[in-house]
């Protein structure tokens, strides 16, 4: 009888811990290990960092870029001056995510440089912030243009772009949750529709040119001199349309060979996004002056009414696609952060989880899109923006510092890729720029509270984190289990 007992009471242990899960489904099929497979190549790969880059930006931010700026000239050498500093930070990062070999990006380097408080801070921040509010912002763009249409000659009522975005939302974390081959096809087939929307705006602003519109690029440097502060809010939204380009670390764990298709795909992936948005962005200028464009509510609905008619309609629609996928591709990466730092112990354990069925963090996707729904009840696009970029290039920074400390800590650790110390040196240099440069030229109490926020993370981190407090653990015990059995997740195994 007492063994009985001891055998029932392991039983019930196994299931609270998902064992019992397990043994569910073993008579259905066998059981993978509970580990995030590794089922994305080289082209998926560099259609994660092209779709994730040309999202929202490139059809947002042009008149940001142009505004800050002050002349076309400026305004296109800082389209290609960004692309220089996005493929110089990719190589940092190409360095990095050969070297540690784990999903999470910055959040993996600098545990393994700094040690787990600077590491806990990113993710602190990026899990509650930075990632939910980038996928509210690309959402909220996608609503903007798929509702357009439907509201000729006015902007849409603002209650139906953030309802759009909130269903945008729900149907990808939807599609992430189910299956990772699932949103790579997804992610791969939008990737391609925005590259020929792309290549369309491209073919038909050089069919301008050859026709003689170059009025806005013959006198391209006369206007006004930016200032200092202007200048870094233009390289702000600039770089937000090239963000994504390190978004390839974050699921390290899940590529095929990462040693070698993680610096492949930055290579391709990179110059490829660059050169588009400067052709993109020259397309533009043949058509409308620098007035027109600051004054158009869709940039690129603008030019599509003016040389595709009676066609232009393919421009709102494949923006739509671009969109769509670019938050795909955030969402994507973002459930790999929260479940990272759920696995060290960072955020709650729950979010660590993978679904025993689908071998996806859908606990860590699902928090992601809860939060971006949040998101985008107050959100005004242009000041996401620019808080977004003040704290992203500042974790930029420290990311490439870790290349420098761990070139005389971690002396021996295996470097596939080596890049030379003076790369790190120069994205050092410009996130400094780029983050004081605007507190100095214009301080706002906005910098302050990102600040503040991001070293509130510290009241949770000692009692939760460093202490490990008893009666946490007990409050959070019987909540874990009922989400783990409502969502059919496990823990995951240990990566040695």
């Amino acid at each position: 009888m007492d063994e009985d007992r001891s055998m029932k009471r392991k039983e019930s242990q196994n299931s609270s811990t998902g064992h019992g899960l397990e043994c569910l489904t073993k008579d259905k099929k066998p059981v993978k290990a509970a580990v995030l497979q590794q089922d994305i190549g080289l082209i998926s790969g560099i259609c994660l960092i092209v779709g994730t880059m040309i999202g929202s930006g490139i059809f947002i931010s042009p008149k940001s870029v142009l505004l800050y700026s002050g002349a076309v000239g400026p305004c296109l050498l800082i389209w290609a001056a960004c692309g220089v500093l996005a493929a110089l930070g990719a190589l940092c990062y190409a360095e990095l995510g050969t070297m540690i070999t784990k999903s999470g990006g910055e959040y993996s380097y600098l545990m393994e440089a700094f040690g787990p408080l600077p590491a806990y801070l990113f993710s602190w921040t990026s899990v509650m912030v930075l990632k939910p509010s980038s996928f509210a912002i690309i959402t909220l763009s996608f609503a903007e243009y798929a509702s357009a249409p439907f509201y000729p000659g006015c902007t849409p009522p603002l209650v139906v772009t953030k309802c759009l975005s909130a269903a945008a939302i729900f149907l990808i974390v939807s599609i992430n949750c189910l299956s990772v081959k699932l949103a790579n096809y997804v992610q791969n087939f939008f990737t391609l529709a925005k590259l020929f929307i792309i290549l369309i705006i491209v073919v038909a602003g050089m069919v301008m040119l050859a026709q003689g519109n170059t009025e806005n690029l013959s006198n391209a440097f006369g206007g006004t001199s930016p200032s200092v502060g202007s200048i870094g809010l233009a390289f702000y939204n600039g770089l937000w349309a090239y963000d994504g380009w390190n978004e390839l670390n974050f699921i390290t764990e899940e590529l095929k060979n990462p040693f070698r298709n993680l610096p492949l795909a930055i290579l391709i992936g990179i110059p490829l996004v660059s050169v588009c948005y400067v052709l993109v962005n020259v397309s533009y200028f043949t058509v409308m002056t620098p007035t027109e464009m600051l004054a158009s509510p869709a940039v690129a609905v603008t030019f599509g009414d003016r040389v595709l008619h009676p066609l232009s309609w393919i421009v709102p629609l494949f923006v739509v696609f671009s969109t769509f996928g670019s938050a795909n591709g955030s969402c994507f990466t973002a459930g790999r952060l929260a479940y990272v730092s759920g696995r060290e112990g960072h955020m709650v354990k729950i979010l660590s989880y993978i679904s025993l069925r689908r071998y996806t963090p859908a606990p860590a996707l699902i928090f992601n899109g809860a939060l971006a729904i949040l998101y985008i009840i107050p959100a005004d696009i242009n000041i996401l923006i620019n808080y977004f970029s003040f704290v992203q290039w500042s974790i930029h920074g420290l990311t490439a510092l870790t290349i420098i400390v761990m070139r005389f800590t971690r002396k021996k650790l295996h470097r596939p890729v080596k890049v030379p110390i003076v790369i790190p040196g120069v994205i050092i240099l410009v996130s400094c720029y780029l983050v004081l440069a605007p507190i100095i030229d214009k301080p706002e109490l906005e910098y302050l509270y990102c600040t503040i926020f991001i070293f509130s993370g510290l009241l949770l981190y000692y009692p939760f984190v460093h202490l490990k407090v008893k009666w946490a653990r007990n409050i959070m015990r019987p909540i874990t289990i009922h989400l783990q059995l409502l969502m059919e997740v496990v823990p995951p195994e240990k990566i040695e």
